[in-house]
């Protein structure tokens, strides 16, 4: 068995890879911050996708405001040494009815287990559910203090080239 990769763009396509949820931070009318967990599928580490109601507040509030943040992680690991996040700055919105032809191939190019790749039909016209995707411009993993390679003491970020 080959080693697990240190550098930190490893670090975050392993994270990304390896989870089905995300957390979609986005802005509510008022400021306040609101926090979803949603299923997504990725292209390239760069186009994050997701089904939705546009009706959800996360959904409205992305209509609104396209500037989110995300986080992906695992939450099954016991803290410790394992414990590993990425963050993402982006920008999202619903794709439109004329793209989404390409955007369903980009999302459901690869299919979890457990997951269907919708239609477009399934996605446009009368449909309740819209496809989503948030276009990523930063990424940075967590850095644990203690890590051995690059622990500076306290917990914090470090921007990561994908």
């Amino acid at each position: 068995m080959e080693p697990t990769s240190t550098e930190p763009r490893d670090i975050a396509r392993r994270v990304i890879d390896d989870n089905h949820f995300m957390v979609l931070g986005t802005s509510q009318p008022d400021g306040t911050p609101r926090v979803s967990p949603v299923f997504y599928n990725h292209a390239g580490y760069r186009d994050f996708y997701w089904i939705s109601s546009p009706r959800a507040r996360h959904s409205r509030n992305v209509d609104a405001q396209p500037r989110v943040e995300i986080v992906i992680f695992n939450s099954h690991v016991d803290p410790g040494p394992d414990v590993a996040a990425v963050y993402l700055g982006a920008t999202a919105a619903r794709v439109p009815d004329a793209e989404l032809p390409t955007a369903v191939t980009a999302a459901f190019s690869s299919v979890r287990k457990g997951v269907r790749a919708y239609g477009v039909d399934e996605l446009s016209g009368d449909a309740e559910v819209r496809l989503y995707r948030a276009t990523v411009q930063s990424v940075e993993i967590h850095v644990r203090g203690s890590d051995p390679e690059r622990g500076t003491g306290i917990d914090r970020r470090l921007a990561v080239e994908m």
